[in-house]
């Protein structure tokens, strides 16, 4: 590398651990950013410093928040006999930008940080269904019944999104897990 632009290649490096950005595109951002235009780099620089600075988990649902409790948990508008479970944060985004679920929230980053206890706490406070809006795989197939397990004295019903073979897509383009997962659940027409 020129040592000359070491500050240059020190920008594309840290563009490049974004996820699925790659040295192409990150020397394309980067210039763009350095000679193209300044401002969209500063503005970009100032949006991450602040989303760093007031950006934290929920500490009820763990979505992302500004503030101690987000603002779908603090909702009273919001129905708290259906909880979403999701696998982060990013879910909840996607979920709240069509509008279609009404009901609160918990992300479920991994087994090891699942607090069942604080799961538990939810569930008491009126939970009369859990959806699992997880991604389809053994690894969270053994995730929900550990989860069904352990709140199986609790009068809460339990469902999950549904799955298999997507609108538009042919069979042969179908991996084995969907296409197994839609002829379980087939309904009648």
């Amino acid at each position: 590398m020129n040592s000359s632009l070491d500050k240059f290649n020190r920008l594309v490096d840290a563009l490049q651990e974004l996820p699925t950005i790659g040295k192409k595109s990150a020397t394309r951002l980067a210039y763009f950013m350095i000679m193209n235009d300044t401002y969209a780099g500063m503005k970009i620089a100032h949006a991450i410093e602040d989303a760093l600075g007031s950006l934290k988990k929920c500490r009820v649902c763990g979505g992302m928040s500004e503030d101690e409790i987000c603002h779908i948990c603090s909702d009273e508008n919001r129905d708290t006999t259906l909880l979403c479970m999701v696998e982060n944060a990013k879910d909840i985004l996607l979920l709240e930008e069509n509008g279609l679920f009404e009901g609160k929230y918990f992300v479920l980053e991994s087994l090891e940080e699942l607090s069942v206890s604080h799961l538990e706490d939810i569930v008491k406070n009126g939970v009369e269904e859990i959806l699992f809006a997880l991604t389809p795989s053994i690894a969270n197939d053994a995730v929900i019944l550990y989860i069904e397990d352990k709140l199986s004295q609790y009068n809460v019903h339990f469902s999950r999104i549904a799955q298999g073979v997507p609108t538009g897509v042919s069979l042969e383009n179908i991996d084995l897990l969907s296409l197994t997962r839609a002829l379980e659940d087939r309904v009648r027409v």
